[in-house]
């Protein structure tokens, strides 16, 4: 039986789950994950685990926050004034927003907290500063 090797294609079946066991994110209700080992699609450390396993075999790996989506970074937090939002745009805690920074580049940004004349915002991807475990399930080698 054929191993995954770094350059295969693979597909796998995984379930991601936070140190409470909360799980944030799973394969199990939809078709597997399709991906090239080594091409740098996901998480070093989950395409890294793949490596030797063969077709059918499960795995549990963990992977530091450090890792993954490294720390919280309080530098990501962003403060603006209510009086730069759209007048029709009225901001919710947790509400997900499109920003754009100097360079033109955008990404997205969560409301954390709402003044009455300011709105802090978290540029942080979800998943940082968290510890991630996968349980994984290679499917196939293509």
């Amino acid at each position: 039986m054929s191993q995954a090797k770094n350059g295969d294609t693979v597909k796998v079946h995984y379930t991601g789950k936070l140190n409470d066991g909360t799980v944030f994110d799973t394969s199990t209700d939809r078709e597997p994950l399709e991906f090239t080992i080594g091409n740098g699609q996901l998480i070093q450390d989950f395409e890294q685990a793949v490596i030797g396993m063969n077709p059918g075999e499960s795995k549990t790996v963990q992977i530091s926050s450090k890792n993954a989506y490294g720390p919280h970074r309080d530098d990501m937090l962003i403060v603006v004034d209510r009086s730069q939002f759209p007048e029709n745009l009225e901001p919710r805690i947790d509400q997900q927003l499109q920003i754009r920074n100097q360079n033109g580049e955008s990404s997205v940004a969560t409301v954390v907290d709402i003044s009455g004349t300011s709105v802090t915002l978290d540029a942080n991807h979800p998943l940082a500063g968290q510890d991630l475990t996968f349980e994984i399930q290679l499917t196939e080698i293509a």
